[in-house]
């Protein structure tokens, strides 16, 4: 045998020095084939495969490919299949496979997986597979197989069932796991066909094949486009449900169970719920699959080495995902998939669930706080705690220390901008980590931070100091994305809450914003940024939790430097005194062919989010008024006192209710009260009359006094 290989070796080193001396096409095409059948045989190494490179080049293998004229007696396709061997021979080199000559024949292979197949042309599609495999692996080869119609090709060659449909559908799933975003955008029928087909399969098979598809199905449901827009997607989806919903209502073992909570993991993260159909089979399918991911959470977390076991921490990280959707099913109140009566049992079981969370979460060591798990397990509970705020109190509570150090270690310790993009249900096992604890967290800090002890929790670990630190951070963020569409994860979301944190603290924790230097940090960067902020006509909701915190805090801090008469404070309040006066209009009543007061358009849309703060902004200013004694000139100089008086006389009383008279008369008594010049203004403007007329007893008072 030794002897043989010697023998091949040193015929393969003759014909490789006729290939570099051929003085013709024919000693070279001689050359060539006893060259390729070496390739074929698999008797190269990766030095003769570079030599056999060094020998032929690009050039005469191009040659081949496009050559039509075979030689006599050989079939029509023989010097495109040498020609494609020589090249799949080169491809094993990774150098040689992101190669631009390798790249540009990119639609050569395509049109080999395409075009119908002879028996004997098997070879050529082999090859033409081996050489897509290995431009995937380079780094510019996924890229350039989307630009160049690959996911079209492998599509048609997987759907036809040819020969080599099998490497298709592996090819296109290694493609869609490094470049799903850009096969969707450029090839959406093609890869729904193929869903279309994979969904229609899951549904039919009967044996352990099942199981495989749900392995497979996956990397076919996209995150965008959405597929319930689409009727062909609808239907993919239907059929995923009806697989779903036999696998699920069965007798499983945990190797086939863990599959199936993946795949629906999957659909929940693309579609939330809307692939579950509405009426009582939906409603049961939903509460069991619910069901069954909060017994797998509390099964592997309650053990004393919960995730051993290999792949644990990835399914637990899709039932994450399906309690999330149980979360938000729970919460619907428009067109609910469930009854109240699964709301409550299934309340009851994630309960139990979170419970698990807490203890996994308890026992977490130093060294495991950069595991992408860990991360997971507290964005799950940030959610419970968004929106479940009277149960595992006691627990939520004693965790609050760790949950506090782990989301401060991660926003100092920085993240990579895109790893918050990534989707939550990537593998666990990645060294790409989401950094961003503090977001997931900050909708049940400003439900705790509005209760004695959680709150108490909360500022004796730092976390005030943290929060305006994050604060900052965001505003940054948000400032630099000049122009750009602002994605769901943005500082737009974070900020009105982080807002609604510090108006919690300001009401119930005053000496927390004296004594913490960080709240002075704040103060200046509010009164910075509603001026900016104000004219962003899109912003309004931010800009109405800026000027009522600003608002606030200066009640507070009024006799801090930043607040004394600086430039950045009377821009401040000129900005948060056009916020409030614009509030609301005269507006045209129809049936009584008068004014009525009304909130104007421009403010109609976010009402029911910016009212109350309005209101409380209102109330701020008051306060401020007899505090800063440049306020009341300032608004003297900003018209305010008119444009209350024009609106108040023109509208008729009864249509402006009595929060909003309060509302007027708090800031109109506190102005009358501090400065002479605008009691006068008040009085030139009839303001003695329409205190009476509206019942604003202490206004009247105040301006009867000499």
């Amino acid at each position: 045998m030794a002897a043989a290989a010697g023998d091949g070796s040193s015929t393969l080193k003759r014909c490789l020095g006729v290939l570099r001396d051929a003085r013709n096409d024919s000693e070279q095409f001689a050359a060539l084939l006893l060259v390729t059948k070496a390739v074929r045989a698999g008797e190269v190494d990766a030095k003769t495969r570079r030599q056999i490179f060094d020998a032929i080049g690009f050039t005469f293998p191009t040659r081949l490919l496009v050559s039509r004229q075979p030689p006599p007696g050989c079939p029509p396709h023989t010097f495109r299949a040498l020609g494609l061997t020589l090249l799949a021979c080169f491809c094993t080199d990774p150098e040689l496979a992101a190669h631009s000559q390798i790249l540009n024949k990119i639609p050569t292979f395509n049109d080999v997986l395409v075009s119908p197949c002879d028996p004997d042309g098997t070879s050529m599609i082999d090859d033409a597979y081996q050489c897509l495999s290995a431009v995937l692996a380079t780094a510019r080869g996924p890229a350039q197989l989307v630009t160049k119609g690959t996911v079209s090709a492998l599509c048609q060659a997987y759907l036809s069932s040819g020969y080599g449909s099998d490497r298709a559908l592996t090819l296109l799933l290694g493609l869609l796991a490094v470049a799903e975003a850009k096969c969707w955008q450029r090839d959406a029928p093609h890869l729904l066909a193929v869903l279309s087909k994979l969904s229609d399969d899951f549904l039919k098979t009967e044996d352990m094949t099942k199981f495989e598809f749900c392995e497979v199905l996956p990397r076919f449901i996209p995150l965008s486009p959405p597929l319930a827009q689409d009727s062909q997607g609808s239907e993919c989806l239907h059929r995923i449900y009806k697989g779903l919903a036999d696998i699920l209502g069965s007798k499983l073992n945990q190797s086939q169970r863990d599959p199936a909570l993946k795949l629906a993991a999957c659909l929940a993260q693309a579609c939330g719920s809307e692939w579950i159909p509405a009426g009582s089979a939906g409603s049961k399918f939903l509460a069991l699959l619910v069901n069954l991911a909060c017994v797998e959470v509390r099964l592997t977390l309650e053990e004393p080495d919960p995730l051993e076991a290999e792949g644990k921490k990835e399914v637990v990280t899709a039932c994450y995902v399906l309690i999330e959707m149980g979360i938000q099913e729970c919460l619907r109140e428009e067109k609910p998939l469930l009854e109240e009566v699964q709301k409550m049992q299934l309340l009851r079981i994630m309960e139990e669930a979170f419970g698990a969370v807490i203890f996994y979460l308890r026992q977490v060591r130093e060294e495991e706080l950069q595991d992408p798990f860990v991360f997971a397990s507290v964005r799950i509970l940030g959610a419970w705690m968004a929106e479940e705020t009277s149960s595992l109190k006691q627990e939520i509570c004693e965790l609050l220390p760790f949950l506090i150090r782990y989301a401060k270690k991660l926003f100092k310790e920085g993240s990579p901008a895109e790893s918050l993009l990534q989707p939550e249900l990537a593998s666990t096992e990645g060294s790409a980590l989401p950094q961003d604890a503090l977001r997931f967290l900050l909708p049940g800090f400003c439900h705790l931070t509005a209760e004695d002890r959680p709150r108490d929790i909360l500022v004796a670990e730092g976390a005030p100091a943290l929060l305006c630190e994050y604060f900052l951070h965001q505003w940054e963020v948000l400032t630099s994305e000049s122009g750009s569409l602002t994605p769901p994860t943005s500082p737009e979301m974070t900020l009105p809450t982080m807002c609604g944190i510090f108006l919690n603290l300001v009401v119930t924790a005053p000496d927390v914003i004296r004594r913490d230097k960080s709240f002075s940090s704040l103060m200046d960067m509010l009164l910075k940024s509603l001026p900016l902020l104000l004219p962003q006509k899109d912003r309004l909701v931010l800009a109405a939790n800026v000027a009522t915190l600003g608002l606030m805090m200066a009640r507070i801090l009024a006799g801090s430097d930043v607040l004394q008469s600086s430039p950045s404070a009377k821009e401040f309040f000129r900005a948060a005194v056009r916020f409030l006066s614009q509030a609301h209009t005269a507006q045209a009543d129809p049936s009584s062919g008068g004014w009525a007061a009304a909130v104007s358009p421009a403010y109609a849309d976010t009402w029911a989010d910016i009212g109350e703060l309005w209101f409380l902004g209102m109330q701020a200013l008051a306060g401020c008024v007899p505090l800063l004694p440049w306020l009341p000139p300032a608004i003297l100089e900003a018209s305010w006192l008119e444009g209350v008086s024009e609106f108040l006389t023109r509208v008729a009383p009864a249509s402006v209710d009595f929060e909003l008279v309060t509302a007027f008369q708090g800031v109109l008594v506190e102005l009358a009260r501090a400065s002479k010049s605008c009691r006068d203004v008040i009085l030139s403007h009839h303001g003695g009359e329409w205190a009476n007329l509206y019942g604003m007893a202490a206004l009247e008072q105040c301006l009867s006094e000499q």
